[in-house]
């Protein structure tokens, strides 16, 4: 078969992992198939490493450009695919069939701050796109749910693919105690990248970004309570919160919640930073802490129990489905409930070594290899192989 991959999102902070990983784990088990990678020419980069039946195809004209309704569609016929892969739920109005959806989430739906004729057009390119798709596939049941109750397509027309944390997350041993430890422990990279960011205290961690389903603005408000109850705790007593993935200056909520929390000197926020650099806070994170409102699969909580982190998570959507036992759950619209998570993360140190445990075995219970053959066999299905 002649596979067309839409590859031009790979630089993105969630759907680019999505699709580099799932391309990575495809070519260690499909080496007939042809594959063509759409992508950005400065992206050519990313995808050296694939074998020879993988082939970059270069097109400039972003998803987000009207133009591409008809661009990308004519570029599909140009290449003659017998399926392509769209990898988010973004269709073009004129895609040619057959093709299959990786929904990796309804955010747009749920939380949609659209109005009008707009919100009407993105209701109806959302429905169109999916209902006219050969396979959907879905990252966990939950948004399989979504899907139903948003669309009215069955669930039983929609097949649950998971995601699973890059396989570099495991290669290192979790290292919150190292500061305590003198010098000489550790790696020298990990305390090399504490210098660079001036740490020298225990920290939270969240990475993600930071859009009003992600609550962070309650996280802060719970972390500020945490702040009061330990201030007279040695190991916790210069406690810090350290958010990863986003940028603070368009969210003027969760600015707010910093100002009136009191706990401008407590907070910091990194931006996006390299992958290396986020595993090794991951790994050295007292703790990871995710409550957020809504998610379609929520892969970060994953990543960090295979960095070996204790995790919080909310207890809604699909993050019971996703985190299972491996992590403390707490109702994401209670501050207190959070900072109860929180706390009792910290201070129990029989659970923590638990969670941590735990938490390795269960991410390593998800696989890009599995997630590449269900994958693999969904494009034969949907091209009639």
């Amino acid at each position: 078969m002649k596979i067309v991959v839409d590859a031009r999102r790979l630089r993105d902070f969630g759907i680019g992992t999505y699709i580099q990983n799932l391309v990575t784990a495809i070519a260690a088990i499909d080496r007939e198939n042809e594959y063509l990678l759409v992508s950005f020419p400065d992206d050519e980069v990313l995808l050296r490493h694939l074998p020879e039946n993988f082939r970059p195809i270069p097109y400039n004209r972003p998803d987000t450009n009207k133009l591409d309704n008809v661009a990308f569609p004519w570029l599909v016929r140009q290449l003659s695919a017998d399926i392509t892969h769209i990898p988010l739920n973004r269709v073009p109005l004129f895609m040619p069939r057959p093709y299959v959806v990786t929904v990796h989430d309804l955010s747009s739906l749920l939380f949609d701050e659209m109005h009008g004729t707009a919100r009407s057009l993105h209701h109806f390119r959302v429905q169109r796109g999916l209902a006219r798709a050969s396979r959907i596939m879905a990252v966990s049941a939950s948004t399989r749910r979504d899907i139903h109750t948003l669309t009215g397509i069955p669930e039983e027309d929609v097949r649950v693919v998971y995601n699973a944390p890059d396989p570099r997350f495991f290669e290192h041993g979790h290292l919150a105690d190292a500061r305590a430890a003198g010098p000489e422990s550790g790696d020298h990279e990990r305390r090399r990248i504490l210098e660079r960011y001036q740490i020298n205290y225990p920290f939270l961690l969240y990475a993600g970004n930071i859009r009003p389903q992600k609550n962070i603005p309650r996280l802060v408000e719970a972390f500020a309570v945490v702040k009061s109850d330990l201030k007279d705790d040695p190991r916790y007593r210069d406690l810090h919160l350290i958010i990863i993935g986003d940028t603070i200056s368009k969210y003027p909520s969760v600015r707010r919640a910093v100002i009136q929390s009191r706990v401008e000197h407590s907070v910091r926020f990194l931006g996006f930073v390299p992958f290396d650099t986020l595993r090794a806070f991951y790994e050295l994170s007292t703790a990871f802490v995710f409550p957020s409102l809504y998610e379609g699969f929520g892969l970060p909580p994953l990543e960090a129990m295979a960095a070996g982190a204790p995790v919080l998570v909310s207890s809604v959507s699909s993050l019971p489905e996703v985190a299972g036992d491996a992590a403390i759950q707490v109702n994401p619209e209670n501050v207190f409930d959070i900072a109860r998570g929180i706390k009792e993360l910290l201070l129990n140190d029989r659970l923590r070594a638990d969670l941590i445990e735990r938490g390795r075995q269960h991410a390593a219970s998800f696989s890009w290899r599995y997630a590449a053959e269900q994958v693999t066999r969904i494009y034969r299905e949907a091209a009639g192989r």
